[in-house]
């Protein structure tokens, strides 16, 4: 297998369109405390027509950003912004540290969240506080465990291997860690 000499260095930003770009500042900056750190206003010849639109992104730890899009025309909105699938499979994962995640979990609390829109699932290899955000858009806030390294290297070498056997149809579960 040919890997890439250098691996990207980080996640620049992930992009989808919201509804109502309040909203989303309001949840992202105000609820789950993420800073606004660039609005973009634009106007581009996009996909054969001028596309206007905002572009907000709310910056992370390592320099990468979520970031959302609103488009001037409905027309556009609907070309561009289908419905975020309603399945906890379809979600962003964001690593954070155990102040962190408890301080989400406090800001979701006071801001009226809970089940469903939030929960919690103690994975083993990790503990995950997850959030459905106004878009409908899925995020999750994982705490690795203590010992993420060493598990991490175990999955890793066993990778191809449990790949291989699941698609053989043997389906047993390989986390040793709930």
């Amino acid at each position: 297998m040919a890997y890439l000499t250098k691996l990207p260095s980080r996640l620049h930003h992930t992009a989808y369109v919201t509804r109502d770009l309040e909203v989303t500042r309001y949840f992202y900056e105000e609820v789950i405390g993420l800073p606004l750190v660039a609005t973009w206003c634009e106007a581009d010849e996009l996909f054969g027509a001028e596309r206007v639109y905002c572009h907000l992104f709310f910056g992370l730890g390592d320099g990468g950003a979520l970031a959302f899009f609103k488009f001037a025309k409905q027309e556009d909105q609907d070309l561009f912004g289908p419905a975020m699938p309603a399945t906890p499979f379809h979600h962003i994962a964001l690593n954070v540290d155990q102040e962190t995640q408890r301080a989400i979990e406090q800001r979701l609390a006071a801001a009226g969240y809970k089940e469903p829109q939030t929960f919690v699932l103690e994975h083993g290899y990790c503990r995950s506080v997850y959030v459905t955000d106004p878009n409908g858009l899925i995020l999750e806030f994982t705490l690795d465990h203590p010992q993420a390294d060493e598990i991490k290297r175990v999955r890793r070498a066993a990778a191809h291997s449990e790949l291989k056997r699941w698609v053989g149809g043997d389906h047993k579960s390989n986390n040793s860690y709930r």
